[in-house]
């Protein structure tokens, strides 16, 4: 096998990716680009909005198995020191926003794809989606792809994991909350002030710990994150509007645990979505203790991805490291890419 061509080939479809921005919601140029390279090398390609679909003939007598990593990045931070839209390949690493998150974990698995399908022999269907609003959650992304898969049995997410599987991977919901009072003069001490009124939830929410904890994930969390109040220093505010970030464990449905946050704050609360939940695979699955045979480690991923939205066993394993996602001179080592497509290749031949 010519692992050195498939690296280097993987290596400049990233260079191109990294120079043609995608932040979510604007992803069509660079699906456009990884739908080139695609059908240039002979693969079929479906295309669903801005998420690509890799497929070729399926056969119902055997199992399907996923590789799905996201098109899309977040913008750049203002703390970069290069160009993010600039691959600049240095000492061995290749610089560039999406370079880590996801976009060597992207090239890769294709690459992985199209060395697995030439065996004419292969004991299941193999299918890559490149997947579009991933970092937003967004409803044009996997949750548009999903009607258009067949039964999948197992997935692998390509995230930034330094290629060791996180096999349980923390749900999230935000929340909106809104504290109620009446205007007045502040002078006068009339009215009745919001920002005191909030203080009772926001205080609960600081010192509250949910009692199970996740071998994995550890405890479920829930953090202010936004607060805005007031109008003016003469002014009593008649409400203050707070968000909250909720990272749950698998103990946690989404649904319960916003229902016990209203029993006991008296602020107003709306969630934005019950979607996306604790996902997890058990640790005794064939790839998993393929894994673990392989010397891999599996752990619990503080991160969301989109297997928040997969209705079928998923873990994710992929090349880079988190610390380096969403943050200024991101960047990914070729070696990794290159270790990357080997780990993979070894990990499904079997």
């Amino acid at each position: 096998m010519n692992y050195k061509r498939y690296t280097e080939e993987a290596v400049a479809l990233l260079k191109e990716l990294i120079s043609t921005p995608s932040v979510s919601r604007d992803e069509k140029a660079a699906a456009d680009v990884l739908q080139r390279h695609i059908k240039a090398w002979g693969l079929p390609c479906k295309r669903v909005g801005n998420n690509l679909i890799v497929a070729k003939r399926l056969s119902k007598r055997k199992p399907t198995l996923l590789l799905n990593a996201h098109i899309d990045t977040v913008k750049p931070v203002a703390t970069w020191t290069r160009d993010p839209f600039q691959p600049v390949e240095e000492d061995g690493r290749l610089y560039g926003l999406g370079s880590n998150d996801c976009g060597g974990g992207l090239v890769s698995l294709l690459q992985v794809y199209r060395i697995m399908t030439q065996e004419n022999n292969c004991p299941y269907n193999l299918i890559y989606v490149a997947s579009c609003e991933e970092e937003v959650s967004g409803q044009g992304g996997f949750s548009l792809v999903l009607p258009e898969l067949p039964k999948i049995d197992v997935a692998i997410v390509g995230e930034p994991t330094g290629m060791q599987p996180a096999i349980a991977e923390k749900g999230l919901m935000v929340i909106d909350g809104v504290a109620h009072g009446k205007s007045g003069h502040a002078a006068r001490n009339e009215g009745i002030n919001a920002i005191y009124e909030a203080l009772d939830d926001l205080q609960w929410l600081r010192d509250y710990q949910f009692r199970k904890v996740s071998p994995l994930l550890g405890e479920t969390k829930a953090t202010v994150t936004v607060v805005h109040a007031g109008t003016q220093h003469n002014v009593i505010p008649d409400k203050l509007e707070f968000v909250i970030d909720v990272r749950t464990n698998e103990y946690y449905q989404n649904e319960y645990l916003f229902a016990f946050l209203q029993k006991h704050m008296k602020s107003e609360l709306k969630a934005r979505s019950f979607r996306l939940s604790s996902s997890s695979i058990p640790k005794d699955h064939p790839l998993v203790k393929k894994c673990i045979r392989m010397r891999m480690k599996p752990f619990g991923s503080p991160t969301l991805s989109d297997q928040a939205l997969m209705p079928f066993p998923s873990f994710k394993l992929g090349p880079g490291e988190s610390s380096r996602s969403h943050s200024a001179d991101e960047y990914i080592c070729i070696d990794e890419i290159s270790k990357a497509i080997r780990t993979y290749v070894k990990l499904l031949s079997a």
